[in-house]
């Protein structure tokens, strides 16, 4: 039984081609005609899409409470700059300020460089911070993930960023949460 369904709508390759209300996209009304449906399945919707279109996101959530909204990969900050990571920050605090969101922490590493612990860092506990312990979790992007460090590596500096939080925020990013929203049949 699936208790969720992942899709990667229609989406612009950077912010600078951003276009709202594409075709297939979140913002197209066939798009929404069926989403509607999730919700009479008990399922919930699993999205991948740039951080670019997190405001789509945002309106999709508030549009359908009852539908939770899972964004995989962090949002996928790709642009490291200054400015690029604040643009990021600001759509995934404006993407968490609807109540019916959580994320997966997982998908941040940077295709042809390896792991930078503190720039990856900031961007969980930013993510964090948005969306609260209760509405995150860690997860793997592997093999993808590989391009830029090993399994070990990356769940070991997961492990280090948790060890600052209380045991019980700590269980509820590595466990609770996933439990919660994926539920068991």
């Amino acid at each position: 039984m699936s208790r969720s369904v992942r899709q990667k709508p229609k989406s612009c390759s950077s912010f600078a081609e951003f276009k709202p209300n594409l075709p297939g996209s979140m913002g197209d009304p066939n798009f929404r005609n069926g989403y509607k449906n999730l919700r009479k399945h008990n399922l919930h919707y699993d999205l991948q899409t740039p951080w670019w279109h997190l405001g789509e996101a945002a309106m999709l959530a508030r549009d359908f409470p009852d539908t939770l909204i899972i964004l995989n990969h962090t949002g996928l900050p790709s642009d490291r700059t200054l400015k690029g990571l604040d643009r990021w920050r600001s759509a995934i605090q404006e993407f968490a300020f609807q109540p019916n969101t959580a994320i997966k922490l997982s998908g941040i590493g940077v295709s042809g460089h390896k792991w930078n612990p503190q720039e990856n860092n900031r961007i969980i506990r930013d993510a964090i911070a948005a969306f609260g312990a209760e509405r995150c979790m860690f997860a793997s992007n592997f093999p993808v993930d590989g391009l830029c460090d090993s399994l070990d590596t990356i769940f070991q500096n997961f492990m280090n960023i948790a060890s600052s939080f209380s045991l019980t925020d700590q269980s509820a990013l590595f466990h609770d949460n996933a439990l919660k929203f994926y539920r068991p049949l």
